[in-house]
C-alpha cells in the first residue's frame, strides 16, 4: 500500500483528489467538501504518499497528514504544470492528476514541511510587510490631498509629519477637510507603531534564538534578516549545498545554455522575494562599510568585496555579497557552526593553491 499517491488539490471548501496505484493507474477520484476531506486522511492507507501544491494551508494539511501516518509532499506550483495533460482544459480533477503523477518523479524537488512554530513566526514578518504597503499608501494618499490644494511635500516620512503639524498650512486648508486629514493622520501614525511593535517582538524572536545569534555576525545580517532565514528554511539540513540554497533565493544568473556553449543571463528572481529582498539590503550595507575601511584593517570578506567593487557594476556587486552571505548562513545552519571569516582559508582549493606555491618557492 506505501506505493498509493494521493494527489490533492487544496481549496478553502472543495478538495480534489486523486489516487494513484503504483503503475501509476487512477484508481479513484473524488471531491469533498473541507470536513469529509479530514476524516477521509484518516481513512487512508498509512505510508501512503499525499501530494499537494505549496500554497495557502498546504503545511497544515501536510501536518494533518504526518498525524495519521502518511507521506506528505509539496510540490512547488510550476512543477506541477507541465505533468497536466491539458493546458488549455485546466480544473480541479485535471489538476490532482497532475499533482499525483508529478510526485512519483525520481527527481521532483518538494517544500519542506514548516512546523507550527515556524509559520508564527513568519506571520510576523508577513503582517509586517503587510503594514509597510498601508503605510506607504496612505502617506502617498495625504500627499495627493494636500498637493490638490497648492501643497507640495518630499517624499520623506520626515517632512510629511512637519507638514501635518504646521499651523499655518493647517490654516489654508478649508476646514471642512481638517477632519479627513486628521483621520488619516492617525490612521498613518497607528500603522507606524504596529510595525515598530512587530519590530519589537522579531527582534526578541532573534534575541533568544541561537541560531540567529549566529547568523547575525555576518556583516549585513540583522534580526530581521536572521529571523526570516531561520523561520523559513529551519536548520537547512534539506538543501544539499550553499549554492543550492542561493539558487531557491534567486541570486544566481539564468542559464541558456546549448550544444556544450554557456549563455548565463540576470539573476533568476525565483524562489523567496521577502528573504532575497533583506539579503540585498544587507549586501548594500556590507559594501558600505567595505569601502570605509581601510585594507590593512579589512577582513578577506572585505578585501573581497572591494575587489569586486572596482571592476563590477554596482548591482553585480550586491547580488555577489547577497550570494556569498547564503551560502554562509546555509554553512552556519546546516553545520552548527559559528561565522569564521577565516573559514576559506581551510578550503581544499585554498591549501592546494598554497602547496603549489611551496613547491614553486
Amino acid at each position: 500500500m506505501a506505493t498509493i499517491t494521493l494527489g490533492i488539490d487544496l481549496s478553502k471548501q472543495v478538495f480534489s483528489t486523486c489516487m494513484l496505484d503504483g503503475s501509476g493507474r487512477v484508481m479513484q477520484r473524488r471531491e469533498m467538501r473541507r470536513d469529509a476531506f479530514a476524516a477521509w486522511l484518516a481513512q487512508c492507507p498509512a505510508g501512503a504518499i499525499v501530494a499537494m501544491e505549496a500554497c495557502s494551508g498546504a503545511h497544515h494539511w501536510a501536518r494533518r497528514c504526518s498525524e495519521h501516518g502518511l507521506n506528505p509532499r509539496l510540490i512547488a506550483a510550476q512543477f506541477v504544470k507541465p505533468f497536466r495533460k491539458s493546458q488549455s482544459a485546466k480544473n480541479d480533477r485535471n489538476d490532482a492528476e497532475a499533482i499525483a503523477t508529478a510526485a512519483r518523479q525520481g527527481n521532483m524537488r518538494f517544500v519542506p514541511v514548516k512546523t507550527v512554530e515556524q509559520q508564527a513566526r513568519l506571520s510576523w514578518h508577513r503582517v509586517r510587510e503587510g503594514y509597510k504597503v498601508e503605510a506607504l499608501a496612505t502617506a502617498n494618499r495625504l500627499r495627493g490631498l494636500l498637493a490638490e490644494f497648492g501643497i507640495a511635500i518630499s517624499r520623506s516620512d520626515v517632512a510629511l509629519r512637519r507638514t501635518l503639524g504646521d499651523d499655518r498650512i493647517r490654516a489654508a486648508l478649508p476646514p471642512g477637510l481638517l477632519p479627513l486629514i486628521d483621520g488619516l493622520q492617525s490612521h498613518w501614525r497607528q500603522l507606524h507603531e504596529r510595525i515598530a511593535a512587530c519590530d519589537a517582538t522579531i527582534t526578541g524572536q532573534a534575541r533568544t534564538d541561537e541560531r540567529c545569534l549566529r547568523l547575525q555576525r555576518i556583516t549585513g545580517v540583522g534580526p530581521l534578516t536572521a529571523d526570516a532565514l531561520v523561520a523559513t528554511v529551519g536548520t537547512a539540513a534539506d538543501y544539499k549545498n550553499g549554492r543550492q540554497l542561493a539558487a531557491w533565493l534567486g541570486l544566481v544568473p539564468t542559464q541558456y545554455s546549448s550544444g556544450g556553449r554557456s549563455r548565463l543571463g540576470s539573476i533568476s528572481c525565483r524562489g523567496d522575494s521577502y528573504l532575497r529582498t533583506l539579503l540585498i539590503q544587507g549586501a548594500r550595507s556590507s559594501l558600505q562599510r567595505a569601502k570605509a575601511v581601510d585594507r590593512g584593517r579589512a577582513t578577506p570578506e572585505q578585501l573581497w568585496i572591494q575587489s569586486l567593487a572596482s571592476r563590477l557594476p554596482f548591482g553585480k556587486v550586491l547580488v555577489a555579497i547577497a550570494n556569498k552571505h547564503a551560502r554562509q548562513m546555509w554553512a552556519i545552519l546546516a553545520r552548527g557552526e559559528d561565522y569564521d571569516p577565516h573559514a576559506w582559508m581551510r578550503h581544499p582549493m585554498t591549501q592546494r593553491g598554497k602547496s603549489k606555491r611551496s613547491l614553486a618557492a
